[in-house]
Formats: structure tokens, sequence, C-alpha cells
């Protein structure tokens, strides 16, 4: 995506792609891997850098999640995302997942590097 000036924030609404199965396990395991999807590129808004753009390489060093309570993935869940630092090749994110009606059911927290090699 081609970057633009924007505030370090980005909110979507997500779900799963198909029917889950009754295992909250496999709802964690799904959102787990959902709440990597666009997260360290939000560190990237307020410079007008997009992460696909030629020479931008972005890669995790770290990444946390916490399940606060349970939750049903089949369902719209509302990924509210913010930097609250990006500098000297270094992003930080966090983001929350609320059900659709205001529950807080998951956060995540995540460190990457970003480099631009152009």
């Amino acid at each position: 995506m081609k970057g633009h000036v924007a505030a370090p924030v980005r909110q979507v609404w997500i779900r799963a792609n198909g029917t889950v199965p009754d295992d909250i396990r496999v709802h964690q395991y799904l959102l787990g891997y959902a709440s990597d999807l666009n997260f360290l590129p939000v560190a990237l808004q307020p410079h007008g850098i997009g992460f696909l753009e030629k020479g931008i390489q972005i890669a995790t060093i770290d990444h946390s999640m916490w399940f606060h309570r349970p939750f049903n993935f089949n369902e719209w869940l509302l990924y509210s995302v913010e930097s609250t630092s990006a500098s000297s090749a270094r992003g930080f994110v966090r983001g929350e997942f609320y059900t659709q009606d205001g529950a807080l059911v998951a956060s995540t927290v995540q460190e990457g590097v970003m480099r631009n090699h152009n």
C-alpha cells in the first residue's frame, strides 16, 4: 500500500472467513494470527510511508497477546490499534479487540524493525 500521512491509529472490523468450530482455543489461535495483520504499518502512517512501498522492510521483534474473556470469532470484532512510538527504525503498536457490545476480549502489543532501503 502506498503511504499517506495519517494519525497512528486504525480501527477495523474483523471476523473469521468461514465457520470456526466451537472450541475457544481455535478462536484464540485465529485471533492471534489475525492480530499481526497490518499491525506494525500503523506506526508508519505519521511518516507517510506505506509498508508495500519499494525498499520498505518491516519485521516483528516481539508480539504479545492477552485474552481477557471468551469470544466468538464467527462474530464481528473491532480491532482498535494505535502506535505510541516510531523512531530510530523501530515501531511500537498496541491493540485491543472488542465485541460488538463493547466488551474487551483481547489486547496486543508489538515492537518491530522498520527500515527504508531507498
